[in-house]
């Protein structure tokens, strides 16, 4: 299991440019691995308790009208005993154009130590929301992630279908969304496949008080190439309006890793922000 604990200050170069008025659940940007990807590099865990309170979250128009978006950037490295390098960018775009909901999402991250890459990932993602009423939606979705040490090289998805708000009040929403699709899948030994697939995604949101909330999201991507699925269980506590802090179990299960790759992958991460 892989225990890492974040702290928002540590990175050497930050550019953030935040919405005034963003989604609160982890908006489902293709899958959760590709969002909880943005959230890392941005290390804004502040951004989750402000957008938990956003009114945008509930109703027909869950994003404000027009633009909203944010964008970050991150440089390290050391020279000494060990020399390392990272490298990372990330940003999230939002258009809310009535009842329509619109998500383009973008990430690369680049890790190396003593001359060797150990760690090189990209991704892109566009999904958009057409809301019927305050409960029933349709959903289409796009994306393709690069992965230079995962089992799967390339993997991309297109896919549509409908979506579901089964509770939304102020101090609980849940919502569903499931469709099918088509998904390209190429390996590190160059095999690649196209086949028809779909995806399954859950987001659910708990208030406790006005200083704690839970959140559980969970996506499944499925397909005969392999079974991707995802889960992400947090909780959030605003200590006070400096302090914030954010404990979270995070579990991947690929059914199909390659030779010498584990089937499960779990992290267990404990973040803090302090804002002045």
């Amino acid at each position: 299991m892989k225990f890492t604990s974040k702290l928002a200050s540590v990175s050497a170069l930050a550019l953030v440019m935040s919405a005034t008025t963003v989604f609160a659940q982890g908006a489902l940007v293709g899958t959760e691995a590709l969002d909880d990807r943005i959230d890392d590099i941005q290390e804004d865990v502040a951004d989750a308790f402000a957008d938990s309170e956003d009114e945008q979250r509930r109703g027909m128009n869950q994003y404000a009208q027009g633009w909203t978006g944010s964008l970050s950037a991150s440089l390290a490295a050391t020279d000494g005993n060990t020399d390392t390098g990272d490298a990372a960018i990330g940003a999230r775009f939002r258009y809310g154009n009535g009842p329509w909901n619109h998500t383009f999402g973008l990430g690369y991250e680049y890790g190396q130590a003593n001359d060797v890459v150990d760690e090189e990932n990209a991704f892109v993602v566009y999904d958009v929301n057409r809301y019927v009423n305050d409960s029933f939606y349709v959903f289409g979705l796009g994306s393709l992630q690069y992965d230079k040490f995962a089992s799967n090289k390339y993997d991309a998805f297109l896919g549509v279908g409908p979506g579901y708000r089964i509770l939304n009040s102020d101090d609980v929403s849940w919502r569903v969304q499931a469709g099918p699709g088509i998904r390209y899948v190429e390996d590190q030994a160059g095999n690649d496949d196209t086949e028809t697939a779909g995806i399954a995604s859950s987001r659910f949101y708990y208030k406790y008080s006005e200083l704690v909330f839970l959140t559980n999201d969970t996506d499944v991507l499925f397909s005969d190439v392999n079974t991707v699925a995802t889960n992400d269980l947090a909780l959030n506590y605003k200590l006070s309006d400096s302090f914030s802090t954010r404990f979270s179990y995070r579990t991947e299960y690929n059914s199909d890793p390659l030779p010498g790759l584990d089937k499960n992958d779990n992290k267990l991460s404990a973040a803090v922000v302090y804002g002045f």
